[in-house]
């Protein structure tokens, strides 16, 4: 085994200890978490050791590194998602690879995604990014849509053509009420996925936690947490 793999394995034994011993505390199985390794920085061999190692579901959040990296690893089993703020402009591209974005916030993408889905005939997921500490503008200083916009939002990708509407995301907002409360803020999107299901039964994906939170994601309920410093280290410095 290579030294990266003994690393990557490594890591990899203990998130999944944590998510474990997170659903035994909640009353969980384990079976009802899945963990999305999030690449991003990292080079497609790590995709490729993290595959033989059992993942499925694999994250990045910027196109112009995920898109090659999807390219190179287009053999394996994986399940891409994008969880990144993404531009219009950047659409068609991450339909060439995604099966889930799990950040969509606004009317204008969700119609550009479904153009697209359409003429690649392709089936996207779409989570609705969440923001919770949306202001006056009803947007979240990382992207996202305030609580009050997911209703009209889900109706909108319920009904496009190549969109499949999966339930929502959110990160634990570093302003505001749930600032440093991200046990409350998980829960906050438990209870509007709860409203949601109502609307779209289907739409059971919530997606929430990362490195630092995972337990506190998995004890409120999140079908999906993102690791990756977890899983891959600390990343290295862009620019």
């Amino acid at each position: 085994m290579t030294d990266r793999k003994t690393e990557l394995a490594a890591n990899l034994a203990q998130v999944e200890q944590r998510i474990t011993a997170a659903c035994v505390a909640a009353g969980r199985e384990r079976e009802e978490v899945t963990l999305i390794v999030v690449t991003k920085t990292y080079p497609a061999s790590d995709v490729r050791i993290l595959s033989e190692l059992g993942v499925r579901h694999v994250a990045e959040n910027r196109d112009q590194d995920a898109a090659p990296k999807a390219a190179a690893c287009t053999d394996l089993p994986l399940k891409w998602h994008f969880v990144g703020q993404l531009q219009t402009n950047k659409v068609r591209s991450v339909v060439g690879y995604a099966d889930v974005v799990q950040s969509v916030d606004r009317s204008r993408l969700v119609t550009a995604l479904s153009t697209e889905a359409v003429r690649a005939g392709r089936e996207v997921g779409c989570l609705i990014q969440v923001a919770l500490d949306a202001g006056v503008s009803g947007r979240g200083e990382r992207g996202g849509v305030g609580p009050g916009g997911i209703e009209e939002l889900a109706a909108l990708v319920a009904d496009a053509p190549g969109l499949r509407l999966d339930g929502l995301m959110t990160v634990a907002p570093l302003t505001g009420e749930y600032a440093g409360r991200e046990q409350a803020a998980f829960g906050r999107l438990m209870d509007l996925s709860t409203d949601l299901r109502r609307a779209h039964p289907a739409a059971t994906m919530v997606s929430a936690g990362m490195s630092a939170d995972l337990e506190q994601a998995v004890a409120a309920g999140a079908t999906h947490v993102r690791v990756g410093t977890a899983v891959l280290g600390v990343r290295p410095r862009l620019g």
